[in-house]
């Protein structure tokens, strides 16, 4: 959904958006459409649980609330459920709009109601509620349920006039949607529609795009590589903008070194550059910096792609690899260059724990590795 906030920690960001202000702002919007909705007991029995439970969880706990009150089938439901609704996203935007997450139990409420009985009103409701907030998580339950429906209304949606719901087609058939329920669609059927997609005039949705293809490299690179050079000869897209979705598609591929990848972004995975010197300390100590250097020269002028593996030692002893981006740059005969890099060795990092013992940084360049030294942490 988000992409990460690289924030401070302590913050939540299931507090910032769903919390007792915002809850009476849903609560509001409800209650100015109908008057059978009771908005201090909706309010009451949000915040009771509220702070018990996850971003997910709330979204769907507020959707419960929702429907303790409103009309328990959607045809009866969807007037006030769009009456419900704020002013759409300034159409004159064109990326980093995502929305209100406030509006995501609305989506949930339609799912419940009418995805079995009205699929036709739901992927109505959808399409006007995407353009307030982004409803791809909703989308794939109807994706699993309704797939010829579904699908034969996103290659409506593809040329529709507001870029939310355009992004939607994109995001909402992503083969492996962060947060996001799994889907049974094959994934090739979605690209008739991204053929559609990649010349979008917007960046909020060529980005969605590049995710998806990004997505489909993990299931078959090859396949999306193909799309990618197919897209480039049509010459539909500005070649600054494909370029951009081309290394943002496949930044999984050029991270593992995949040559056509690379090759495609304008690296040449044989060209003639050594790594002249790698110097590692012996230790390092968790919590402070691991400062190293490393010295490329080449026998012929070449765009370099240098990256470095750093090989964590995990709780059971094996050694797991993280790919980090060192440096982009050209190298010309007889000059060598000498990159400097200070890797923070957090003792704090949410996502992983550094354990004492032998650890190993490798350069790759190109997508090779030409170097490795081990160091020891402390």
């Amino acid at each position: 959904m988000a992409r990460g906030t690289g924030v401070q920690a302590g913050f939540s960001l299931a507090d910032q958006m769903f919390n007792p202000d915002k809850t009476r702002y849903l609560a509001g919007l409800v209650a100015a459409a109908w008057d059978g909705f009771d908005s201090d007991r909706f309010a009451r029995d949000v915040v009771a649980r509220l702070s018990d439970l996850e971003l997910k969880q709330r979204i769907t706990w507020m959707a419960e609330c929702l429907m303790a009150q409103l009309p328990s089938d959607l045809p009866a439901a969807a007037p006030i459920l769009r009456s419900a609704l704020p002013p759409a996203l300034d159409p004159t935007k064109s990326d980093d709009d995502f929305g209100d997450f406030i509006i995501a139990p609305l989506g949930d409420v339609v799912i419940a109601l009418g995805q079995e009985d009205h699929p036709d009103l739901v992927l109505d409701l959808l399409a006007e509620i995407t353009q307030r907030f982004s409803m791809e998580f909703q989308l794939r339950p109807m994706l699993n349920r309704w797939p010829d429906m579904t699908m034969e209304r996103l290659a409506d949606w593809s040329a529709h006039e507001n870029y939310h719901v355009r992004r939607l087609v994109s995001e909402g058939t992503r083969p492996k949607l962060p947060w996001g329920q799994g889907i049974t669609l094959d994934p090739a059927r979605a690209l008739p529609l991204l053929d559609r997609l990649h010349s979008d005039p917007t960046r909020y949705v060529t980005r969605s795009v590049a995710n998806h293809l990004n997505d489909l490299t993990k299931l078959n690179p090859d396949l999306a590589m193909d799309r990618l050079e197919g897209w480039a000869k049509t010459g539909r897209q500005t070649d600054k903008e494909l370029r951009w979705m081309t290394g943002h598609a496949l930044r999984g591929q050029v991270k593992s070194g995949t040559p056509r990848a690379l090759r495609m972004i304008g690296f040449d995975p044989d060209a003639p550059i050594e790594v002249v010197d790698l110097t590692v300390p012996a230790e390092a100590r968790i919590g402070d910096a691991l400062s190293f250097s490393a010295t490329l020269k080449a026998d012929a002028r070449c765009e370099a792609l240098v990256d470095y593996i750093f090989w964590r030692q995990r709780a059971n002893g094996e050694m797991a690899p993280k790919v980090f981006k060192l440096k982009q740059l050209q190298l010309k005969p007889g000059q060598p260059m000498t990159l400097d890099k200070h890797h923070k060795l957090k003792a704090d990092a949410t996502t992983f724990r550094l354990y004492p013992g032998p650890h190993r940084i490798s350069l790759q360049v190109n997508g090779r590795v030409l170097a490795d030294a081990d160091v020891t942490l402390r």
